[in-house]
């Protein structure tokens, strides 16, 4: 009996603090969506990654050539020339991965524009996600963009508009 009491006051006193936290979510997607300036980076970052993908490819397709042309003439060669040859291929082909790591490599040129374009309006976002959840007492916001698994949300906890709207007026 002292077990059950002692647990249903438990149970009491946790649904009281569960029932005074605040919780809601916004979007991401849709407010990046809203805002000029990250449609302009997102465009300059997309051609910036094709140029250096058509490099890449390019260079993988040389890399293919040289390939197919030694198989063709292997059985002519000595033995020296075919691990020149072999060398030269497998040289290209670590060229061509170091490009990619300087390209698109976490410390990569593409990681870098990317923030420089996208962390100052990533930042904004931010700090409008945190003005509108200090102003409105919120001790958790979740971003339906990159939360998985939400199965349901009721439009009366959605932040997006307010984020948006305190985004778009800094």
């Amino acid at each position: 009996m002292k077990k059950f009491l002692l647990s249903l006051a438990a149970l009491t006193v946790f649904g009281f603090c569960a029932q005074a936290q605040k919780v809601a979510y916004i979007d991401t997607e849709v407010i990046l969506a809203a805002i000029p300036e990250y449609q302009a980076a997102q465009s300059e970052l997309n051609g910036l990654s094709d140029k250096y993908k058509a490099i890449i490819e390019a260079e993988v397709g040389e890399i293919d050539q040289l390939y197919q042309t030694y198989q063709q003439i292997k059985h002519t060669l000595t033995a020296a020339q075919r691990t020149a040859k072999e060398q030269e291929i497998i040289s290209k082909e670590q060229v061509v991965k170091s490009k990619q790591r300087i390209y698109f490599g976490e410390d990569g040129i593409m990681a870098n524009k990317s923030e420089e374009l996208i962390g100052p309006i990533q930042a904004r976002v931010n700090s409008a996600i945190e003005i509108v959840a200090e102003q409105d007492d919120y001790v958790l916001i979740i971003d339906l963009a990159i939360t998985p698994g939400v199965v349901y949300k009721n439009s009366k906890y959605d932040l997006t508009q307010q984020v948006l709207e305190l985004v778009q007026n800094k």
